[in-house]
């Protein structure tokens, strides 16, 4: 069953990520003439991504670490992103996998690395609900009636956004780490390409570009990580 399948990628789905990064390597056909092209759409669709994940975070920080590498869960949330989507953090992950993808420029890494990422949550998504379903039991079958699995109901959206506060230290504290991975993963990446495409010299301007955001982008990482080990941040 796929739910078995799920549960060995979510024991290991922490080792997942460095086997994505080899796949954005593979070479292929271009599908922008220009690595930057690829670069800012890809990053467009991974920021949105982002976006998504913040949003959930910042509103209804939901644990989902498992226990002892199974899938576990205290409650069932259904507030928050939660009312309108059932899987907003996995949702925002795989618009960041497709953005990294798209901004990889190769026609390989989007045919091969967005039908897996989706199998792969696909697969641990049938594994959580499995669980949640067994757990709550109608609880979990009135919310799965309610609200989609992967596409947003967008109506209340704005009701929902505006009657929670939202947590921004809680934000900082969670997710300071995950905006520099993929952007440093991205920058890298569209260095890489316009190494390999021989213009490097003739691109000065763009590499000096995304040079600068890597140490921007690594110097505000390095500050919240610092903030956090003062532990001047707390959760709430």
């Amino acid at each position: 069953m796929i739910s078995d399948v799920g549960n060995v990628f979510f024991r290991y789905r922490n080792s997942l990520l460095p086997v994505a990064c080899v796949l954005l390597l593979l070479p292929g056909a271009d599908p922008f003439p220009d690595p930057m092209g690829a670069a800012f759409v890809g990053g467009a669709v991974a920021v949105l991504g982002q976006l998504i994940r913040a949003a959930t975070i910042g509103l209804r920080y939901v644990v989902r670490g498992g226990r002892n590498r199974r899938v576990y869960a205290e409650d069932l949330v259904t507030d928050g992103i939660y009312a309108h989507l059932r899987n907003p953090m996995y949702v925002g992950n795989l618009m960041i996998a497709s953005g990294l993808a798209i901004a990889s420029n190769s026609w390989t890494v989007i045919v091969v690395a967005l039908p897996l990422g989706f199998f792969i949550y696909a697969s641990i998504v049938a594994a959580e609900e499995q669980y949640l379903a067994a757990r709550f039991g109608a609880r979990f079958e009135a919310y799965c009636r309610a609200v989609p699995r992967w596409l947003p109901r967008l109506t209340g959206l704005g009701r929902t956004l505006s009657s929670m506060q939202f947590h921004w230290r809680r934000l900082l504290l969670k997710e300071y780490g995950t905006p520099f991975g993929w952007m440093s993963v991205l920058v890298l990446m569209t260095l890489y390409n316009i190494w390999m495409s021989d213009q490097w010299m003739a691109r000065t301007g763009d590499v000096h570009t995304l040079k600068t955001v890597f140490v921007t982008t690594f110097l505000l990482w390095l500050l919240a990580w610092s903030i956090k080990r003062t532990r001047y941040l707390v959760a709430d």
